[in-house]
């Protein structure tokens, strides 16, 4: 391809699948081509381009990128690869992009992608003018209100498909099911699939207000939802996880929660061993949960946790207790969603996105600025990289399910789960501690802790 008069530009998508990843590609190569530049993309994110392998780089054509508009996946794969880790692979980058005559760069991708490609455009000096488009199935990047990250609604579209098959299921069979969601640093996709879907209960993290939580706690609320519904001459519910209480719980509450899941006899043998010995039984029995690996800080990879396995395990046990039987099966909701084809939402979202990308690029501001990509009302709003990005932390702030709004007040005034008055009625307490035939003063013992 000849070199165009206008210059060449990169784009380079890093970080998870999200739905609509194509779309950009897409909408970006077109504009771009339009305009007069000639565009290449990166093959596997940032992970060639560290290396210094400019073959990585292929040249990108309307007929190329057409077909893929409203396909999932993306067809110059991706990786988690963050280019700012070293100085030394940061340079790679920038000489590979340079060498190759790039004036203009679009990341696509998360946190680390974002950083890579503001400390592409700070270290040389505005020399490639860049922009981030970002995407995330979590909606946790703080865009302006009300303005979701790309792939966010398409997994929630799929996501509640599933989550009301499976409430079906758990009609039809008189059982439980509960679905863990994906969503680490924030409960938007729980909160929206456990919504949609009319699910029993949804429990995320934000929703205990930064106190200490338990997996204790978690499976009691779990169990008064049963509880309740029991009440209600209903065995049977659909409960919606947060994969962030996996982190609020933290490796302390998860070591400790072991206790209660190990046999009698072990734990009378642990509590005459000294405390070290106690940790490493801890974690040994841990790993019935999944694969127990420590970081280069020693800490654990809460990530290769089955946490939903492990609340079913802690729950089968209490419910035997209590002598109430049901069936629980649990699920994990995530990877599914993230190479779906896009909704016309993020469809027609993408291709504002790429648009505004190359715009922004061949604007006067891209001379000053290096920025995330995003729309407001219909208007494109371009971040910069400095007011979005902390340098020490080199990510975004989160942006957290707000507990306080009245979306969530709504939320809650649909889930089947114990409540203050439930206590404060004798009536409906008596109702609720004869299911598991408790005193109304003994199921406030064991449940009350729950609405405090």
């Amino acid at each position: 391809m000849a070199e165009s008069s206008r210059g060449k530009l990169a784009i380079v998508t890093g970080g998870g699948p999200a739905p609509g990843i194509n779309g950009v590609i897409s909408s970006v190569t077109i504009e771009a081509i339009n305009q007069g530049l000639e565009v290449i993309g990166f093959t596997d994110g940032f992970k060639n381009l560290v290396l210094g392998d400019a073959s990585a780089a292929r040249p990108l054509t309307i007929p190329d990128v057409a077909p893929y508009y409203h396909r999932g996946g993306s067809i110059l794969g991706t990786s988690r690869t963050n280019p700012a880790k070293k100085p030394e692979d940061l340079a790679r980058v920038i000489s590979t992009l340079q060498g190759l005559g790039v004036k203009y760069l679009v990341t696509v991708g998360g946190d680390d992608t974002a950083f890579g490609g503001s400390q592409v455009y700070k270290q040389c000096n505005g020399a490639i003018k860049v922009a981030h488009v970002p995407k995330t199935i979590d909606n946790d990047l703080p865009l302006p209100p009300g303005v979701p990250t790309f792939g966010f609604e398409t997994a929630r579209h799929y996501g509640v498909q599933v989550a009301s098959n499976v409430r079906e299921d758990a009609k039809t069979t008189t059982r439980w099911y509960m679905i863990v969601c994906m969503g680490r640093a924030a409960g938007h996709l729980a909160l929206g699939v456990g919504k949609a879907s009319a699910a029993t209960v949804t429990i995320i993290a934000e929703e205990f207000r930064g106190k200490p939580v338990t997996l204790k706690l978690v499976c009691d609320i779990l169990i008064g939802s049963m509880i309740k519904r029991k009440a209600q001459g209903r065995g049977y519910g659909l409960a919606i996880l947060s994969e962030g209480l996996l982190e609020s719980i933290g490796e302390a509450g998860l070591l400790a929660a072991m206790w209660d899941l190990m046999p009698a006899a072990l734990v009378a043998e642990l509590k005459r061993r000294s405390t070290k010995e106690q940790d490493e039984a801890l974690a040994e029995y841990l790993g019935r949960f999944g694969n127990v690996e420590r970081d280069a800080f020693g800490h654990l990879r809460l990530g290769e946790i089955e946490f939903g396995r492990m609340v079913r395990a802690l729950l089968s046990k209490r419910l035997d207790v209590l002598g109430l039987k049901t069936t629980i099966v649990d699920k994990d909701l995530g990877y599914e969603l993230r190479c779906a084809d896009p909704i016309p939402f993020d469809a027609e979202y993408t291709r504002n996105l790429g648009y505004g990308a190359v715009k922004f690029l061949l604007s006067p501001e891209a001379d000053k600025y290096g920025a995330i990509v995003s729309f407001l009302e219909g208007k494109l709003v371009p971040l910069k990289f400095e007011d979005m990005i902390n340098p020490k932390t080199q990510r975004m702030r989160p942006r957290l399910v707000d507990v306080d709004a009245e979306n969530y007040e709504c939320a809650r005034r649909y889930m089947i789960r114990l409540e203050p008055a439930d206590f404060s009625d004798p009536e409906r307490l008596q109702k609720l501690a004869a299911v598991v035939k408790l005193t109304p003063e003994k199921f406030r013992e064991e449940f009350g802790h729950v609405v405090e």
